[in-house]
């Protein structure tokens, strides 16, 4: 890497030439895995479902994705070798007589997505492509990418695919359908919820897919198609989407880990970049590197890329249990789109300003979310960021007898803790367990409400049926939960599960418990009414931020039968010293939990609370 410069980046000493070097970086250890002719790269690795062909032609797309903003960012003036290695692979891969030929185009396949990437970095890469290749290469381009017409997707981002592809076959004259193109973008209107927040599809599916998809893909077609009137609109959004998204990511850059497709790690800050490009950004220029660098910089020192400069199925290090099926040794390379900055160019303000902080770095941060359910509290202290969930279920798109999804069912997601996967796991729930040993299990949450400093939620299992509200006090989240469920169940409140290489220190008390990690992160909860004990539950190979793991958690034995309120301190810090205790009093169903500056929360649980009749 380049030397760091702490006078134009003093937070994180990265400028455009560290991009510049991770994007060669990237770009040349994939190519010892290239076939023949370079139509595809197969990273080691165990084959996704869609098989080695199709992750090839993955390996092949997202990698000219990274490297299209690379060549149209440097103006073309980038080593030679790089444009012929993937002006090769366009020749071979759409060659259908080429051992490695891409798969075609067919309804609900991966190559669907994939063709979204390489007409895009088409798109960027033009003039020193696409326009450079003979008449009979560019039919054989747009040959493959005109098998999206007609083509049918699955009803989420994958609608935008077309979009993007058609537009770009629209521009060089091949065949493509207006209706499709229109279609696909009436579509995502049904999916915006307000407050420039996108569920991806039908349902609560709130993630990283609302910025670095639904976000990302209109903004980038409406640059293709020149549509001022969409532009305006998608800026609109994109800017009021950035004044909550900016307060993701901890101190240190890590980002909330919270959502499917975690693997594509530093694509998180794709639609950062996005509002700078579109003239859309709220945040001074300065901070959009600041955030931006912050995130590249802290996967690149703890092994993502690895040793042999390839990003492997993982969060830091290759972490099998966290990928989706559809993910195959290629698909982490979507973290290409982190690298959209290079677009704007040297001269911009986002690689020519000063870095300026980002909030966390100047103070607390209280977020409420509405529109996804979610309540963020961040620390300026140990630059702690936490997400608590009271909205995103991911419910329409789940097997409904299947377990419960870790990534998006917990009620907090951190920036320096990750659920625990299996069906073991205990962490960021509140499970009632019947004398029988089932557990209840929060599927489709039921939004109450998310104010200035708490948000509430809902959900029934059987004849089980669990109110959450939590309030947030600088580090911690004090959770109010009311249980109506038979006498005999026990109830179990888990905190965040900490993760590291090696084993946390674990204490326990009567109604307290607690994890450590060796650099002082610490994981706590206490019993602040009506539970009888605590622990500390423990495992390996289940957690993406470490082998080891360890969940604190509280407990009551035994429920006494139809309604009762459950109070606990949830905390994560990395402040060497535990806030004040809040001050809690329950009154049947009214709770006020009296906050470190003397605030009083009021409660009331008594109107949601009752089953439904």
């Amino acid at each position: 890497m380049p030397p760091a410069d702490f006078l134009l980046s003093p937070h994180t000493g990265w400028t455009r030439a560290h991009w510049e070097r991770m994007a060669d970086h990237l770009l040349a250890s994939v190519v010892p895995y290239a076939t023949d002719g370079f139509a595809q790269f197969r990273l080691p690795g165990p084959a996704s479902r869609s098989g080695p062909v199709s992750d090839g032609l993955e390996g092949f797309a997202r990698t000219f994705l990274l490297a299209a903003f690379r060549i149209a960012g440097a103006g073309g003036a980038v080593p030679p070798a790089l444009l012929e290695r993937y002006a090769a692979g366009l020749v071979a891969g759409t060659d259908p007589a080429h051992p490695y030929a891409w798969p075609p185009l067919a309804d609900m396949s991966q190559p669907l997505v994939e063709a979204a990437s390489v007409a895009l970095a088409l798109h960027e890469t033009r003039p020193w492509l696409y326009d450079r290749l003979s008449p009979a290469q560019q039919e054989r381009v747009v040959a493959w990418l005109a098998g999206f017409v007609g083509r049918r997707t699955p009803a989420n981002n994958w609608l935008l695919f077309q979009v993007v592809v058609e537009q770009f076959l629209a521009e060089v004259g091949g065949p493509h359908d207006p209706a499709e193109i229109a279609g696909g973008l009436e579509r995502i209107e049904e999916w915006y919820v307000g407050d420039g927040w996108y569920s991806d599809g039908k349902g609560k599916n709130f993630d990283y897919y609302s910025g670095w998809a639904m976000h990302l893909y209109p903004v980038l077609w409406a640059r293709m198609a020149g549509d001022t009137a969409r532009q305006r609109l998608y800026a609109e959004r994109l800017r009021r989407f950035l004044e909550q998204y900016q307060h993701f990511f901890a101190a240190d850059g890590g980002p909330v880990h919270q959502g499917r497709s975690l693997i594509y790690r530093f694509a998180t800050v794709a639609p950062l970049w996005l509002g700078a490009l579109a003239g859309a950004s709220p945040l001074p220029p300065g901070r959009t590197r600041r955030i931006a660098s912050g995130v590249l910089r802290h996967f690149a020192e703890r092994g993502a890329p690895d040793g042999r400069g390839l990003l492997t199925c993982g969060w830091y290090d290759d972490f099998p249990p966290g990928k989706q099926d559809y993910s195959g040794p290629a698909s982490p390379y979507w973290a290409s789109k982190a690298f959209l900055g290079l677009l704007l160019p040297p001269e911009h303000p986002v690689w020519t300003d000063a870095e300026e902080a980002a909030p966390v770095d100047l103070a607390d941060q209280v977020v409420a979310m509405p529109a996804p359910g979610w309540l963020l509290h961040a620390t300026r202290e140990d630059g702690v960021v936490r997400v608590v969930n009271h909205g995103s279920d991911r419910d329409r798109v789940q097997d409904p007898h299947g377990s419960p999804d870790p990534h998006y069912l917990r009620l907090a997601y951190t920036s320096h803790t990750g659920p625990d996967i299996g069906e073991e796991a205990i962490d960021g729930q509140l499970a009632v367990v019947s004398p029988q040993g089932a557990v209840s299990r929060r599927r489709r949450i039921e939004p109450l409400t998310v104010g200035e400093r708490l948000a509430a939620s809902a959900y029934e299992d059987g004849p089980v049926r669990v109110v959450t509200a939590s309030v947030v006090d600088g580090a911690a989240e004090v959770r109010v939960h009311q249980v109506t469920a038979p006498a005999g169940h026990r109830i179990r409140d888990g905190g965040h599960a900490l993760a590291d290489r090696e084993p946390p220190a674990i204490e326990s008390g009567d109604t307290w418990a607690l994890a450590r990690r060796a650099d002082g992160l610490a994981a706590v909860v206490r019993g602040l009414h009506g539970y009888t004990g605590a622990g500390v539950a423990t495992a390996q190979g289940v957690n993406a931020f470490g082998r080891h793991s360890a969940t604190p958690y509280l407990t009551c034995d035994t429920h006494p039968g139809g309604t009762a309120v459950y109070v606990s301190l949830v905390l994560l810090t990395g402040a060497g010293q535990e806030p004040p205790m809040p001050e809690v009093r329950v009154d049947g169903a009214e709770v006020t939990v009296t906050l470190s500056g003397g605030e009083p929360v009021k409660i009331s649980l008594g109107d949601v609370a009752a089953p439904p009749r």
